[in-house]
């Protein structure tokens, strides 16, 4: 796994390939769970706990087959909301305020943090497959809120999941974003593709958290599949790596 300096080379896989640089980028985006906040919080082992409980009451079914529903919907759809809405004909709404009800205690403030996306020249976006809400109580309880411009939300893309083309695009036409200008951050890299095919640069903030196959994967790789230019397992440090601009 890259660390260290590869953190600030990054990695490209192909022995010609040379990593994609941030002289360009003018917009910087960032996922929230387990991105912005590091995942050892475990504060999506809070949010993925209740999801189970939601699917339980909500279809009325033992816990074991809740949760069976909650991960084969996450794993088919992209989140386990667009499988609900697709196969349940569910509403979204209670259920995006039920699941993100959680204790934001061991979310520490971040200054280290706060002052490496301060120093970014440009834009700054949070794209988040969660609601705006608990994205603006996590920014918040970090201390980087006030950095960003904006949050694209789930509602805002029409809750289609972020691994799909149309999420993007979406969010581009929504906040005026060019996407050569911009760098993508996030936690799951099956949801780099489309930012990569489009011209981002992107960057995987990789953990020991495991919720997904693609999660699992990464500890496979020899070196980073092509739609992922950099990797870090603490953002902070690898922003500070970004040269100011001149």
């Amino acid at each position: 796994m890259p660390s260290g300096n590869d953190e600030k080379r990054g990695g490209v896989s192909g022995a010609d390939a040379a990593p994609r640089a941030f002289d360009a980028t003018r917009i910087w985006i960032f996922d929230l769970d387990n991105t912005l906040y590091p995942a050892d919080c475990n504060l999506f082992a809070q949010i993925d706990q209740r999801m189970g409980e939601f699917i339980q009451r909500y279809l009325d079914l033992p816990w074991e087959h809740a949760r069976y529903l909650q991960k084969h919907y996450y794993r088919q759809y992209g989140t386990t909301l667009a499988g609900l809405m697709r196969e349940h004909n569910m509403h979204p709404d209670a259920f995006l305020e039920y699941v993100h009800d959680i204790d934001l205690s061991p979310v520490p403030e971040h200054p280290e943090l706060a002052a490496e996306i301060e120093r970014l020249p440009g834009r700054k976006l949070i794209f988040t497959a969660g609601s705006r809400r608990h994205a603006e109580n996590v920014a918040g309880k970090l201390g980087v809120l006030h950095l960003f411009e904006d949050i694209c939300d789930i509602v805002a893309t029409g809750y289609v999941p972020k691994e799909q083309r149309e999420s993007y695009d979406k969010m581009i036409r929504a906040h005026g974003v060019s996407p050569e200008q911009a760098a993508m951050f996030e936690d799951m890299p099956h949801n780099l593709v489309a930012a990569h095919d489009l011209g981002m640069t992107t960057v995987l903030v990789h953990s020991s958290y495991m919720d997904h196959p693609a999660q699992a994967k990464i500890k496979t790789w020899k070196s980073p599949p092509c739609h992922v230019h950099h990797m870090t397992e603490d953002l902070a440090r690898f922003l500070k790596t970004i040269p100011d601009p001149k």
